[in-house]
């Protein structure tokens, strides 16, 4: 396992949701259990790769959510290993209670796929925009919950979601998205990612915060301050290690997501460090809002989320360090 940064902050010419559909071609090249469900989102997702390649494990369920991860439950129970997209409000608002109780409960192998999460919903607005996708999942017991920040770390999680030995759900923004890691990389779920060293306070990003992260560790930098950087796409399992020992050394932590602060990746962490290391923190995320229409550039300002206001964040958790 070897991760390679890029470091330039460009935008990747692939669309994301090409990893993914490379990732299901692949494994349903080798294993006839991998199959994938869809909610008549193939164009959207690009999955009409899958339903040419293996129409006979590629099933379109139509504009019916909850039926649609009930069926896969019913196909896992069958044998078959089942990954399941729909655009992330609906493969989390919507399905929830079929997710918890016919694949979470019954601890059935089905991959739960949400695209467009967060402010990467963009023009679909506030009513399709979800930011507590992952708070919904992390409060099933068994479920695994990725947050992959881009094409080469989507492609390499997909695969290694299908034999986790658990039930998951995976973010995804399907295009327009940073190139974080040099093809090749790979990755394990639970996992975090030391991207870059540090000593006077620690980002935990995840998703499209980790580009923002690291330009605020160079903007830090300029500064005269040390920024340690973690990915952490793995929020549940959440990777115990990297974050206490990150928590002992730099004794300050700011966490950046994509997502409502009070039930996600910052809030997870928080947990964690309460009860095993109390440490001063600060939360860059969604602060208890809803979505709204407008283009990405413009949400990221909107919801501060820009490397700015991580900065921001970092003089505040710094002067409580000090005290």
């Amino acid at each position: 396992m070897s991760v390679t940064l890029v470091g330039k902050h460009e935008k990747d010419s692939r669309a994301n949701r090409d990893a993914y559909v490379s990732a299901m071609l692949e494994m349903m090249e080798t294993d006839d259990k991998i199959c994938h469900v869809d909610c008549d989102l193939m164009n959207c997702i690009a999955t009409k790769k899958l339903l040419k390649a293996h129409p006979d494990r590629t099933f379109n369920a139509g504009i019916a959510e909850a039926n649609a991860v009930g069926l896969s439950a019913g196909l896992a129970s069958t044998g078959m290993n089942v990954f399941v997209h729909s655009f992330g409000i609906f493969a989390s608002r919507r399905v929830f209670d079929q997710a918890f109780l016919s694949v979470g409960y019954s601890e059935w192998p089905v991959h739960i796929v949400g695209s467009d999460p967060g402010v990467s919903a963009a023009f679909n607005g506030g009513t399709h925009m979800p930011f507590e996708d992952c708070g919904l999942y992390m409060n099933v017991p068994n479920f695994v919950i990725v947050d992959p920040c881009d094409y080469v770390q989507l492609y390499s999680l997909t695969k290694k979601l299908a034999y986790c030995g658990s039930p998951s759900y995976m973010r995804m923004v399907r295009k327009g998205i940073v190139k974080v890691y040099d093809d090749g990389s790979d990755f394990e779920i639970g996992k975090g990612y030391q991207i870059r060293e540090g000593g006077d306070v620690t980002l935990i990003a995840s998703g499209i915060l980790v580009d923002e992260a690291l330009k605020a560790g160079e903007a830090l930098e300029a500064k005269g301050i040390s920024a340690r950087i973690i990915d952490l796409p793995t929020w549940k399992p959440l990777d115990e290690e990297i974050i206490l020992k990150a928590a002992e050394e730099t004794g300050a932590i700011v966490t950046c997501e994509n997502h409502q602060v009070a039930t996600g990746l910052g809030s997870a962490i928080a947990n964690l460090l309460a009860q095993k290391k109390p440490t001063p923190m600060e939360f860059i995320g969604v602060q208890n809002r809803f979505g709204q229409v407008g283009p990405a550039d413009f949400l990221f300002d909107e919801y501060n989320l820009r490397a700015k206001d991580i900065c921001g964040a970092v003089d505040k958790v710094l002067e409580r360090k000090a005290k």
